[in-house]
Formats: structure tokens, sequence, C-alpha cells
């Protein structure tokens, strides 16, 4: 098999409509998306109804944590209007990231945004007294791993 067919086997863009799941809370696939056109809703669902935890553009990726991690998806991805995505599956991510180094450096500026723009929200709520102090730092050590 060429390198070409073996980036179409684990490659396609797959279109969604306006309030399509692109996948569920809790789905098994390992798939990472890349937003080609439109946008796309991070939904958790919580006992208080469903949380938006982001919405994704055009150029952004998702889906990562079950793709890098295993496990089951932490949360939603939803189509906000017509939307398209490449849908890379784990092999796919390989070849991706041999053809394209910079692809992999882009991945880790953008994970690492999303977790300076995640501990600022924490700040947020502590400084305004939200979130007892004592609370945080126990949230902040467990996703430390302590």
């Amino acid at each position: 098999m060429s390198l070409l067919e073996k980036r179409f086997a684990f490659e396609k863009i797959v279109p969604f409509s306006e309030g399509q799941w692109v996948f569920e809370e809790g789905d098994h696939n390992r798939d990472l998306f890349i937003i080609q056109e439109g946008s796309v809703d991070i939904i958790k669902k919580t006992p208080q109804g469903e949380m938006l935890l982001a919405t994704f553009e055009k150029g952004d990726f998702f889906g990562d944590m079950a793709l890098l991690q295993g496990g089951p998806r932490f949360a939603g991805a939803r189509a906000k209007g017509a939307t398209r995505v490449l849908v890379l599956q784990p092999g796919g991510f390989l070849l991706k990231i041999r053809r394209d180094p910079t692809f992999a450096f882009e991945m880790l500026q953008q994970l690492s945004q999303r977790i300076k723009v995640s501990n600022e929200r924490m700040l947020t709520l502590i400084q305004k007294g939200n979130i007892p102090h004592e609370m945080a730092q126990e949230v902040l050590s467990s996703m430390m791993g302590r």
C-alpha cells in the first residue's frame, strides 16, 4: 500500500448539519477531528443539564483526549451550523505527524493554551469566592495526579 493509499485509509472529510452529534459523551472511538468549516460545541452532561465546555472553530482540533488517553469520550461534540471535519483515525494521526512534524508542535501549543485558559478560569472562580481555596487546591492536586 502506498503512502497516499495509507493516508486516505485513515483520513476522511465528514459533513455534519446543525445540532448533529459528531460523537456523544461515553463513545469509545478514538478518532481526532480537525474542523475544516463551521464550528463545534463541546458539551458535558451534568445533573443540572448540558454544560458548554468549549466552542471550536475552523482549524481547531478536538477529540484529542480519547485519542491520546484511550477510554470513553469525556464529553460530546455537536455541530453548530453546517460543519465539515477531517476525521483522523489513530493510525492516520501518526502518519500526519510523520508527514508534518509542525502539526504535532501546533497541537501541543493548542493543548498548552487550553490548560492555561482552564487555570485562569479556575483562578477567577477562586478569586470571586465561588470556589473555596481548599477545594480548588484539591482539584488542582488531583489534576496533577497527586
